[in-house]
C-alpha cells in the first residue's frame, strides 16, 4: 500500500532541504554527483522524426539511469505502438525557466516534430515571479512555432510550493493553463501528480521520482503525447 507523506513534510520540508543544498542535489550529494546524472541530449538522430523532451531533473531521471526516466520509458511505448519516432532526452538537472529559454536555439538545431516542454519545478522552489516564468514559456513556445513546420508543443504543468502563499501557488498554476489555452496546446495539468508526496514512489531526498514514481510519470504523458503522434 502507498502510504502518503502529511503535506508539510511532502512539500516544504523538501524545499528547505533543496535549497540547503543546491538546486536539484540531494542532501549530501556533490557537485561532481550532480554533474554525473545531468543528461546532455544527444545530437544523434537516426532519421526518425524527434520528440524532444526539454526538462530538469525530473525528466533527465537525477539519480537513476538514463534507461529509467520516463522520456525512456515513453519510447518504448511508442516503439511497442508500432509509431516511428525517436525520444530526445535534453532534461538537464537544476534548470529553470530562464535557462531552458536560453537553451532554445541550440536545441531547435534539428527538426522536431514534438516538443515537450517540462520546466518551472525549480522556478517554483525558488519564488521566482509567476510573470517571469509565463514570458520564458512563452519564448519557447513562440519560438518552437517558428519552426517550419512548427511542431506539436505539449506541455507538462508544475505546482508551486503552498508554503509560498495561497496567490502565489494559483499564479504559479494558472501559468501553464492560460498558456495552454491561449496557444491550444495539450497540456498535462501537474506532471507529479500521483507521486509527488508519496514516500514509496520518491527517492530519500522527497523530491526526485524513483524508478516507479518514473513509471507513473510515463503512463500520465502517455495519455496527453499518444493522441498527438499520427
Amino acid at each position: 500500500m502507498v502510504k502518503a507523506i502529511p503535506l508539510y513534510v511532502r512539500i516544504v520540508l523538501p524545499v528547505a532541504m533543496l535549497l540547503a543544498c543546491g538546486p536539484d542535489r540531494p542532501p549530501g550529494a556533490s557537485a561532481a554527483d550532480t554533474a554525473s546524472v545531468s543528461l546532455v541530449p544527444s545530437t544523434e538522430t537516426d532519421g526518425r522524426p524527434v520528440i524532444l523532451f526539454l526538462g530538469t531533473s525530473i525528466t533527465a531521471g537525477y539519480g537513476l539511469q538514463v534507461s529509467q526516466a520516463y522520456p525512456a520509458l515513453l519510447q518504448t511505448k511508442i516503439d511497442s505502438a508500432g509509431l516511428e519516432y525517436q525520444v530526445v532526452n535534453a532534461g538537464v538537472s537544476g534548470q529553470t525557466s530562464a535557462g531552458t529559454r536560453s537553451s532554445i536555439e541550440w536545441q531547435l538545431r534539428r527538426p522536431v516534430s514534438v516538443l515537450v516542454i517540462e520546466t518551472g519545478a525549480n522556478d517554483g522552489l525558488r519564488g521566482i515571479d509567476a510573470r517571469e516564468l509565463r514570458d520564458n514559456l512563452e519564448a519557447i513556445i513562440q519560438r518552437a512555432m517558428r519552426q517550419q513546420p512548427p511542431p506539436v508543443v505539449i506541455l507538462l504543468g508544475m505546482e508551486a510550493p503552498p508554503n509560498l502563499g495561497q496567490t502565489y501557488t494559483v499564479q504559479f498554476r494558472n501559468v501553464y493553463r492560460d498558456l495552454a489555452q491561449q496557444y491550444d496546446l495539450p497540456l498535462v495539468p501537474f506532471l507529479l501528480e500521483g507521486v509527488g508526496g508519496f514516500d514509496s514512489l520518491n527517492q530519500a531526498d522527497g523530491i526526485h521520482p524513483t524508478v516507479e514514481g518514473q513509471q507513473v510519470l510515463a503512463r500520465t504523458v502517455w495519455g496527453v503525447l499518444r493522441p498527438e503522434l499520427r
